[in-house]
């Protein structure tokens, strides 16, 4: 996959306030991909930040569910005595004709708008 298709996708991540620190990707020859990121924990939005993703991503519509995966990943706590800085979290997707460019409009449909405005994020 062109590296240029996740373009989309990470400028909006990026743009979502809880959302820190670089941002992986990467596509397997199937053109299975993914994108990994950090959530600062101690956001006052991480919460909101998990929920959000987690509902758009994951279970957003059970007739229609997008074939997306958000959902976090950590080496074994073993290796780094569980910190959570080493606490990762990746959305997966398992069709290559969803592209990254796609999943960055459903979340811009779906998210606080705009989804950087801090206001927007607050539950009434």
């Amino acid at each position: 996959m062109d590296e240029r298709a996740f373009n989309k996708l990470i400028e909006f991540l990026e743009k979502i306030p809880a959302i820190c620190g670089a941002i992986g990707k990467g596509a397997d020859d199937d053109g299975f991909w993914w994108v990994k990121f950090e959530i600062d924990i101690n956001h006052q939005f991480a919460w909101h930040t998990i929920q959000e993703l987690g509902y758009v991503l994951n279970y957003m519509s059970l007739e229609e569910r997008l074939p997306t995966s958000f959902h976090p990943v950590s080496p074994p706590p073993y290796m780094n005595g569980g910190p959570e800085e080493f606490l990762s979290w990746v959305i997966e997707c398992s069709n290559p004709e969803f592209k990254p460019g796609t999943c960055a409009e459903w979340l811009k449909g779906r998210l606080p708008n705009p989804v950087e405005d801090l206001d927007q994020w607050r539950n009434e």
